[in-house]
């Protein structure tokens, strides 16, 4: 019998223990466009555990695709600044043009495209010599940066052209031009590459593009009861991989909209922080971090219950979010 109790009691234990034991921890990298910091998050904690000076304006944040950088563009530097996840520490910069803002890298990590707010070019860069290689000239204020699962279509969104610009990666050339509406910030393919997604942060909707056909199929439009039109400014897009559900930074709304990816209907309006902004999934997607940028802080979803559960302050105006493994 005692024999059985202490069998029983260990294997309660070692039930206890596991339930008990954290859950995957990642990493959070949040860049505070006025505070010229990075926050560094801990999501197991959900706290703040580490705060990096960088250079003037960061704003587009990524983790290189080895995991072991964190680029960020420092606008006012005309910069992009690359910290070593390991010490946290800037070690490098990147050649970018004037006014970089937001860059995306093909998915063998070996290529940079960054947009430059103001002249109007996609400087290309050679993540492994660390050299720029080459600029497309694209619409004003490009600013949206997004490239094709297959890696062979570059997306450009230019605010003030108002135009999504679809830039052949072999060529460098541009091959369509597709109207959306007014200041587009943001764009996204779904993963199967059926949909491209662009935000129009005045108009107040998002663009739903074909990309074989370079056509715009349908808008998502929003309505909040108690809120005017004018505050319902759609910027920052998340999509789940299974292409379901798609979640939607409104701004100065202080929401973010949870969609039916195949409908395209709005399920629900979740509150968050004041000005949300851009969010990331952590790897697992069981958590949606989202930036709020007037009221310095993070707000955590929980993906499968729809629901915020946690706010984490940080530097001052939070603006780009980028999450990996440690």
């Amino acid at each position: 019998m005692k024999h059985m109790w202490r069998q029983s009691l260990l294997t309660g234990m070692v039930a206890w223990l596991a339930a008990a034991a954290p859950a995957s921890a990642y990493v959070a990298y949040v860049s505070n466009e006025k505070g010229n910091t990075v926050s560094v998050i801990d999501t197991n904690s959900w706290t703040v555990t580490k705060t990096i000076k960088v250079g003037q304006r960061p704003r587009g944040i990524e983790f290189s695709r080895d995991g072991k950088f964190v680029m960020v563009a420092v606008g006012d530097d005309d910069t992009i600044q690359v910290i070593d996840t390991k010490t946290n520490e800037i070690v490098d910069s990147l050649p970018s043009g004037p006014d970089p803002e937001l860059f995306t890298q093909d998915a063998a990590g070996k290529t940079m495209y960054v947009a430059n707010e103001n002249d109007n070019t996609v400087t290309v860069i050679d993540l492994e010599k660390r050299a720029r290689i080459g600029d497309i000239q694209v619409g004003v204020e490009p600013e949206g940066m997004t490239i094709s699962p297959d890696g062979k279509i570059l997306i450009n969104t230019s605010e003030t052209t108002n135009m999504a610009h679809f830039i052949d990666t072999a060529t460098r050339q541009i091959v369509a031009n597709v109207l959306v509406d007014s200041r587009p910030r943001f764009a996204q393919f779904k993963h199967d590459s059926s949909e491209l997604w662009v935000s129009s942060e005045i108009g107040g909707t998002v663009s739903i593009v074909d990309p074989v056909k370079h056509e715009v199929t349908g808008k998502i439009t929003f309505d909040i009861p108690g809120l005017r039109k004018e505050a319902i400014q759609p910027v920052g897009i998340g999509m789940t991989k299974d292409g379901k559900t798609a979640f939607i930074a409104l701004g100065p709304a202080n929401r973010v909209a949870v969609v039916d990816a195949v409908s395209h209907k709005v399920i629900k309006y979740l509150l968050v922080g004041q000005r949300v902004w851009h969010m990331d999934f952590t790897p697992d997607e069981k958590f949606l971090l989202v930036t709020n940028g007037v009221s310095n802080d993070v707000s955590v979803i929980d993906v499968a219950s729809q629901k915020v559960i946690k706010t984490i302050q940080v530097g001052e105006l939070p603006w780009g979010i980028t999450i990996a493994q440690p």
